[in-house]
């Protein structure tokens, strides 16, 4: 089900459009304009989104760092969300987000909510521009995990 005409649109879309889709933790909403998102949530602009990527070739090409010894547990990681200098990123292993993502090598991500309330699906459907729906539909799940990385240590932050 989607709010445009095919689903085949969400290709092309411009990376000003939101979509609303079931990610591989729970439902979220994604976009490459982050103050498009920072308004639909109404959250301060201040505080920063998570980025997820396709791949690690995606990552680095946008200038993303690992430290080096961290470097296999990110790439083997799933549902784990990675903070390195105080940027919150994610590489995708699920196939059915990977597959969406993909297109587009990179986005901003959060939950499909009003910031600091649960789930409403009426919210989300009159606030996304293009709802990705497949046959596992549209559900709250628990979030990922959080880790902050150093050059030395790790520390688990959710």
């Amino acid at each position: 089900m989607t709010k445009d005409k095919s689903v085949s649109q969400a290709a092309s879309f411009p990376t000003q459009k939101v979509l609303l889709t079931q990610t591989d933790t729970t439902v979220g909403l994604l976009s490459q304009d982050a103050s498009r998102l920072t308004t639909i949530k109404q959250r301060p602009q201040a505080k920063s989104f998570l980025k997820v990527y396709a791949d690690l070739k995606a990552f680095k090409s946008s200038g993303g760092r690992i430290p080096k010894r961290r470097r296999s547990q990110v790439r083997r990681s799933k549902r784990r969300t990675y903070v390195v200098k105080d940027e919150a990123f994610r590489i995708i292993n699920d196939s059915r987000h990977h597959r969406l993502l993909k297109q587009y090598g990179w986005s901003f991500s959060t939950s499909a909510n009003q910031s600091g309330h649960s789930f409403k699906r009426s919210f989300c459907e009159a606030s996304a521009d293009i709802i990705v729906e497949d046959f596992r539909g549209l559900y709250e799940g628990t979030p990922s995990s959080i880790e902050l990385l150093g050059r030395v240590k790790r520390r688990k932050i959710r």
